[in-house]
């Protein structure tokens, strides 16, 4: 009895690791991360293959297939869970105020957000329509931001499948460069270092 329980609670964790890093892999690769979506891949290969055959080998107890099953299904609910704490990506927000008279552009520009507006016009009057791109890690803040500017505003957001050009693309590059930068003095750094040492073991 204590055996076919810990053949039961090892498929049932096996399952949920397995599925959880299929979930992940998946997430990863829409996102175009392939290289992470690769080694996570190898991983969740592991896990099917131990699983499987724990299962395989043990088919004449039906709890271990309901424990296969069960795992499978919590697995997705895990996997969804751990890709909505990554929050990888970034978001794109369209918000339609009533109030186009409100300073909306300027207040979520002081925050940091790359922000377009224009005028547009509503069944009822004027309205000020804005689309706002963000982090998926500060997604809840933005909303909050627009809840205290406007708590009336109209919000839809989706995920940006390519993003080119434009306020990100500026950061992204200038990120770059003071990395490149600071790989060259750590570069410059290092052979002073070894030249010093050089010529001390001249002299010596």
């Amino acid at each position: 009895m204590y055996n076919a329980l810990v053949i039961v609670a090892i498929i049932l964790v096996v399952n949920i690791v397995y599925v959880s890093l299929l979930t992940i892999r998946m997430i990863l690769t829409l996102k175009s991360r392939r290289y992470l979506a690769a080694l996570v891949s190898v991983f969740e290969t592991i896990m099917y293959i131990i699983g499987l055959s724990l299962v395989l080998d043990n088919l004449d107890g039906i709890q271990n297939v309901i424990a296969y099953a069960a795992g499978f299904a919590t697995g997705i609910i895990v996997g969804s869970l751990i890709e909505e704490r990554l929050a990888l990506g970034y978001i794109t927000v369209n918000v339609i105020s009533t109030n186009p008279e409100l300073e909306f552009t300027k207040k979520l520009r002081a925050q940091g957000y790359g922000v377009t507006s224009w005028e547009a016009q509503g069944m009822e009057g004027t309205r000020l329509a804005l689309q706002v791109l963000t982090p998926r890690k500060r997604e809840l803040k933005l909303y909050q931001a627009i809840n205290e500017i406007d708590p009336r505003a109209f919000i839809i957001s989706y995920e940006p499948k390519q993003i080119q050009g434009g306020f990100w693309v500026r950061q992204v590059r200038k990120r770059n460069m003071k990395k490149e930068l600071n790989q060259e003095d750590m570069m410059t750094n290092t052979l002073k270092v070894e030249e010093n040492e050089q010529n001390t073991n001249n002299k010596l």
